[in-house]
């Protein structure tokens, strides 16, 4: 059931005055729940109890944060039908989509399980003493993570799930041993109480200390900003607009105590298409980008929003097929009124800058609130000249970028904004051939694809998501898989210190039979 209230702890609350309701794009009309805007009394209990959870929950087992992480899964999978119908009516998005998504959560939550039953994540560092070494005795000095603080996550708008309430910023945190408390995001509130009442049941029935989670509602910055600047806050997971990470990361970095804010931003994601490929395959790559582009309606950070070539008649003929191909796809509805009127108008934006022509562009009528796919095309030297053909157009739209030579090709890459991805379409043949494209390239993202589509982000240990700013805040993080669990934690060394005295992590006898690194070498043996 949606009441509409904010999570406080353990406690539903709605003492604000401010209410408003989410949208079903499809419709075009509001649902039935009305949503309470969090009051600033409420803020303040949500931090206290957060602050005072940090105590206790900052010492607990891996085993008992795991049957945390897997009840919140299994209370999500409890919710069955109600969930995604939910979802649905948020968003616009289809059955498909949501349980998918869904599927995707629980694999998070279940994986930060694992990583903390096994322990070694903490990155146990342990340097022996040497007392009778010359002219300076070696003291015992033992370092391991320690978690951050209560995190504050803002609910992203293209994910309701896996990047929302217990998305994989909450999980991390969590597995980390830090309170979280998730300003949810307006356009799908009623999936996020759905959501936020799982984690409150997980947390009742493991004993979770009241205040390890809260849910607030929001429908402007207020709350948002009244969170960052709060000094019991100690970091920030947010997953958005550039405008929005970068209004954070100056709020954080202007307290008196600066705080990291973790944020994964915009990215054009570019494609590069080498000659060969070109030549021996062009029109298949074209429709697999028609897909690509088009892919729930454009609304990846992922989508591949700039590709570039060098100019010819096998560019040529890529550019038609995939303006063919992209066209005989059916839109598809977009996540809210105001995300496909940010869409039109940032594509209008680009549609009126000199040089850029318009290869595809749907013209049938097509449903409200559905999105027309468009693909554009323009020189090389005038995109070089013009920053604002270098700007995200969140949505299903692409430029295909004519260069002189890869020369200019490889001079564009430099000049570009820090990626997520970079995708080099070649033939293996190739691809030696152009290893100052391939740096240049990597320079500038955070993963980089051969001969595939960057949409698609597998959640396992060696996914890096993330890149240069402003693709995200911190380019040495990653947002998804495990090993995004750091952003929350900072190294702590202990030096001299009785062993009766250390965390179990660091004991002489290894009782968590974890692996550690005990005077440079890899063991999980005791001392």
């Amino acid at each position: 059931m949606i009441t509409g209230k904010n999570y406080i702890g353990n406690q539903l609350s709605s003492t604000g005055n401010v209410t408003y309701k989410t949208i079903n794009p499809k419709l075009n009309i509001e649902n039935e729940p009305t949503f309470f805007e969090a009051s600033q009394e409420e803020v303040e209990k949500a931090v206290y109890l957060a602050s005072e959870a940090f105590e206790g929950f900052k010492k607990m087992s891996g085993s008992k944060k795991a049957k945390f992480l897997n009840a919140i899964a299994d209370e999500i999978l409890a919710m069955d039908d109600l969930l995604i119908e939910t979802y649905i009516s948020e968003t616009g998005l289809p059955e498909g989509r949501a349980k998918g998504e869904r599927g995707r959560t629980i694999g998070q939550l279940r994986a930060f399980a694992d990583l903390v039953i096994e322990g070694s994540w903490v990155d146990a560092t342990i340097d022996t003493s040497d007392l009778d070494r010359s002219p300076i005795p070696k003291q015992d000095i033992r370092k391991m993570l320690v978690p951050l603080g209560p995190v504050v996550v803002f609910g992203a708008s293209n994910f309701p799930l896996a990047y929302a309430t217990a998305g994989g910023d909450t999980a991390a945190a969590f597995a980390a041993g830090c309170p979280v408390i998730v300003k949810s995001h307006p356009m799908h509130a009623g999936t996020g109480e759905l959501v936020a009442s799982a984690i409150n049941k997980a947390a009742i029935k493991t004993g979770m200390p009241e205040g390890v989670f809260s849910n607030l509602n929001s429908s402007g910055i207020e709350i948002g900003v009244q969170l960052v600047k709060h000094p019991k806050v100690k970091a920030v997971g947010f997953t958005g607009s550039i405008k929005g990470g970068r209004a954070l990361l100056d709020l954080a970095s202007q307290r008196p105590e600066p705080i990291p804010v973790f944020a994964e931003m915009g990215s054009i994601n570019p494609v590069i298409l080498l000659p060969e490929a070109m030549t021996a395959r062009s029109a298949d790559i074209a429709k697999t980008y028609a897909k690509s582009i088009t892919l729930g309606a454009g609304q990846f950070c992922t989508n591949p929003g700039l590709i570039l070539g060098v100019k010819g008649k096998n560019l040529d003929h890529f550019i038609k097929v995939l303006s063919d191909e992209i066209i005989k796809i059916k839109p598809s509805c977009m996540l809210h009124p105001n995300i496909i009127s940010n869409y039109e108008r940032n594509k209008t934006n680009v549609l009126q800058q000199k040089g850029i022509s318009v290869t595809a562009n749907l013209e049938n009528d097509i449903a409200i609130n559905h999105a027309r796919q468009t693909v554009t095309t323009v020189a090389g030297k005038t995109f070089l000249e013009n920053k604002i053909l270098h700007q995200e157009v969140f949505g299903p739209f692409s430029i295909v970028v004519q260069c002189k030579d890869i020369e200019e090709l490889e001079t564009i890459i430099n000049t570009l904004d820090g990626q997520l991805t970079g995708t080099i379409i070649a033939e293996k043949e190739e691809i030696s051939r152009y290893n100052t494209v391939i740096d240049a390239l990597q320079n500038r993202v955070g993963r980089i694809i051969f001969n595939g589509v960057p949409t698609g982000v597998e959640v396992c240990p060696a996914m890096l998501h993330g890149g240069p700013y402003p693709a995200s805040t911190d380019s040495r993080f990653t947002a998804v898989g495990v090993q995004s669990i750091k952003r929350w934690v900072r190294p702590f060394s202990y030096q001299s210190w009785p062993n009766e005295l250390l965390p179990d992590t660091l004991k002489n006898e290894n009782p968590l039979g974890i692996s550690r690194i005990i005077d440079g070498n890899r063991t999980s043996s005791k001392i």
